[in-house]
């Protein structure tokens, strides 16, 4: 059980101890049962809102429409009222002075509407007076164009959020304010497959990926958030993730409006294997937080987003072209039957460079086997290497060995991708090339990428041959390929072996809660030895230690404790007692124990920290040391982080951290991600550490996090001593702030 004090769990019993697994959930939930609330009371599950009428609108009302030459109203509606025509839907302008608006009779007033409004779309400076109207009049959505609210600062911010206020309580659906016209953008409807849906903060910066359609791509819908006063990125990612016509979704996102919701939204694509990629800005984001323990000041907000989105199989780009490539790879590519890649060229140099740049990505190049390479050995002359990558030489493209190649390369069982980098046109043997690769394209289940190097794109055998395919994966820059290649053959490992950790995640408190809860003092820091107690109630090793207020309940403390000891002032005010002289180690004898203690209390009197006492601990010294610890992130609230302890852990800054709920997979890549997880494997002949008391460990303080979450401001185990294999891990020193 969890309050247990005595040893590890097993492997195999950790999952069902540490977490109440749950039921997966195939579909939308309602939140009103316990089972579908987390242990701190979160829900479990994504709220999906139905958007049908959004996109596909039976009436809508344009409130502010005109037809006047010359004021920007009357382009908007004009685009509204072709939009409109397009998805079926009646119009109806509203206007207070106009009897008709291109034709259309005119409203005065939304509540002389004849119908139910489906969707309201403001065209006034002001949409806070219109809320309690359109909920009068039972209206299921609205878009507000105006800008001038949280964009320009604390009064803008103020006004947005009393807008948001007067939506919640009218029970309609906004987007925006500050949003613009994308999602009423005209789609081309002769495109066929799956398509990519489209969600952006900034209308400008998703033009690149709407501008895919030109290249034969198809996307399905555009959501342009804006402010996010009520529709924010994860409604329209939860929906996304539910329509059969999508097959990736691709956001560019600025801010998160609700790193919870953004999660759940992210799980529920994930169950559906809907690959999401992003581009998230804010890497460089300054304003350093200030934090007492260790831990706070391992990861920015970045690393934590960053973490998050990695947890959920978000893939993260950093470029607009990046995101155009690898969302149309990841929407249109089958599953791949292998993760052997192939690179298949006209010239040496391009194919050992391009080899060389995937090893550096991460893919897989299996050397082609014996006798592969003897059969294209009958088509391509002995003096070229083809063990991978392959070289033709160039003249067999030009005539049907090309073909013949091709097809061998894609029939090897440990091959799933070919790609071929065509680094300029070289007429006729360029063409013939991407010819017999569109050709084979079309008859294996494998992928087959070119890499098209032209600066110019205008010749026939890209722009009519490579485009014209659907099969085909055709990029522009070596980069790009590698990496969305990268990322497909990562999205459906993960969606292989993906187990939602929202259905794992504990309902309700353990036997530890209740101990532990009692020893929290709001606002307040522990001291060492309170802190030691908390984890003692999760089942965190302590080393054998006892808190004395005497010289000479000290030396006996030792005696029972077991000489070598470390002695430490322990105090409510103390963080780092290193610093202050406050830690005594390796003390051997009586005097030296009687010493020590004078000397701490002398110390700890004029730093006037205030002691409750001092312990007197066993000393464990072979291990490696490190740290684990909580902190609470303002978008996800807490996280668990991981890396080396002791004088590391501000020297190299070597952490992974993870958002709960998280299960024993994510615990074991935290450890992965370490630049120093060689020391945990043991190095220069001393023993490997007991890596499954660590992973314990790491999921015991996220069981602490998801308990205590309301509670506890920061905690810090350092060092966490973990000790050779079978031999566990134990919480040298801990440190717990409280909220």
């Amino acid at each position: 059980m969890l309050g247990s004090t005595h040893g590890t769990l097993t492997t195999d019993s950790r999952r069902a101890r540490v977490i109440a697994c749950g039921e997966q959930r195939p579909g939308p939930v309602v939140h009103d049962q316990v089972d579908d609330l987390d242990v701190s009371g979160r829900p479990l599950y994504a709220d999906v809102p139905d958007l049908t009428r959004f996109f596909r609108p039976e009436s809508v009302a344009v409130i502010g429409a005109s037809d006047a030459e010359g004021r920007p109203n009357t382009g908007i509606t004009r685009q509204l009222l072709d939009w409109a025509g397009r998805v079926g839907a009646r119009v109806h302008p509203v206007h207070p002075t106009r009897p008709a608006v291109f034709g259309l009779p005119c409203a005065a007033s939304v509540a002389e509407l004849p119908e139910q409004i489906d969707l309201a779309v403001l065209l006034v400076a002001d949409p806070l007076p219109l809320i309690e109207e359109l909920a009068e009049a039972k209206v299921r959505f609205a878009v507000a164009f105006a800008s001038g609210f949280a964009e320009t600062g604390e009064a803008g911010a103020a006004a947005q959020e009393r807008l948001a206020e007067a939506v919640r309580r009218s029970g309609l659906r906004l987007l925006g304010p500050n949003t613009n016209l994308n999602a009423f953008e005209r789609f081309r409807e002769d495109l066929s497959g799956p398509a990519i849906a489209l969600i952006t903060q900034s209308g400008h910066q998703g033009r690149p990926v709407f501008a895919l359609q030109e290249l034969g791509i198809r996307l399905s819908h555009w959501a342009p958030t804006g402010n996010e006063a009520d529709l924010e990125t994860a409604d329209f990612l939860s929906w996304f993730a539910e329509r059969p016509e999508v097959g990736a979704i691709a956001c560019y996102v600025e801010g998160l409006k609700d790193g919870r919701a953004f999660l759940l939204a992210a799980d529920r694509a994930a169950r559906r294997r809907v690959p999401v990629v992003a581009v998230k800005v804010g890497r460089t984001e300054a304003g350093a937080r200030t934090a007492a323990s260790h831990t706070g000041k391992l990861t920015g907000a970045d690393d934590v987003v960053d973490a998050a989105m990695r947890q959920y199989g978000v893939i993260r780009v950093d470029a607009l072209d990046e995101l155009q490539d690898t969302a149309a790879l990841l929407a249109r590519a089958r599953a791949p039957l292998a993760d052997g890649v192939v690179v298949y060229s006209i010239s040496g140099g391009t194919g050992a460079h391009v080899a060389d740049l995937a090893t550096a990505a991460g893919l897989r190049l299996p050397t082609l086997p014996a006798d592969r390479q003897s059969e294209l050995h009958q088509w391509i002359p002995e003096y070229l290497s083809v063990a991978n990558p392959v070289d033709n030489g160039g003249h067999p493209v030009g005539d049907w060995r090309g073909r013949k190649i091709i097809d061998s390369i894609l029939a090897d069982p440990a091959v799933g991708v070919l790609i071929c980098p065509v680094t300029g046109p070289f007429p006729p043997l360029s063409d013939r090339l991407v010819r017999d690769l569109a050709d084979a394209a079309e008859e294996t289940d494998k992928l087959v990428c070119v890499v098209w190097g032209s600066p110019a794109g205008t010749e026939p055998a890209y722009r009519e041959v490579l485009l014209g395919s659907s099969r085909v994966a055709t990029f522009r820059t070596v980069g790009n390929c590698l990496r969305a290649v990268r990322a497909w053959l990562d999205h459906h490992r993960f969606a292989d072996a993906y187990r939602s950790p929202f259905d794992e995640a504990p309902r309700t408190p353990s036997p530890s809660f209740r101990k532990a809860e009692a020893l929290m003092r709001p606002g307040r820091q522990l001291s060492e030895h309170a802190a030691k107690q908390l984890l003692r109630a999760y089942g965190i090793r302590v080393p054998r230690e006892q808190l004395v207020t005497s010289a000479a309940a000290a030396v006996r403390a030792a005696g029972q404790v077991g000489y070598p000891v470390v002695m430490k002032a322990s105090g409510a005010r103390l963080a780092h007692k290193t610093e202050l002289g406050l830690v005594k180690v390796g003390l051997t004898s009586a005097s030296q124990v009687r010493d020590a203690y004078r000397e701490l209390t002398d110390i700890a009197r004029y730093e006037d920290v205030g002691l409750d006492g001092v312990l007197v601990c066993q000393m464990v010294e072979q291990g490696v040391e490190m740290v684990v610890g909580v902190t609470h992130d303002d978008l996800f609230g807490p996280t668990v982080t991981v890396g080396l302890g002791g004088v590391l852990v501000e020297v190299l800054r070597d952490a992974a951290v993870r958002v709960p709920p998280f299960g024993e997979d994510q615990a074991r890549a935290m450890l992965t991600e370490l630049r120093g997880r060689a020391l945990l494997d043991g190095v220069r002949g001393r023993p490997p550490a007991d890596v499954e008391a660590l992973v314990e460990v790491v999921l015991r303080v996220q069981r602490m996090s998801l308990e205590l979450g309301s509670h506890i401001a920061e905690l810090d185990i350092n060092p966490l001593m973990v000790l050779p294999r079978g031999q566990g891990a134990v919480a040298l020193d801990a440190l717990v702030v409280c909220r």
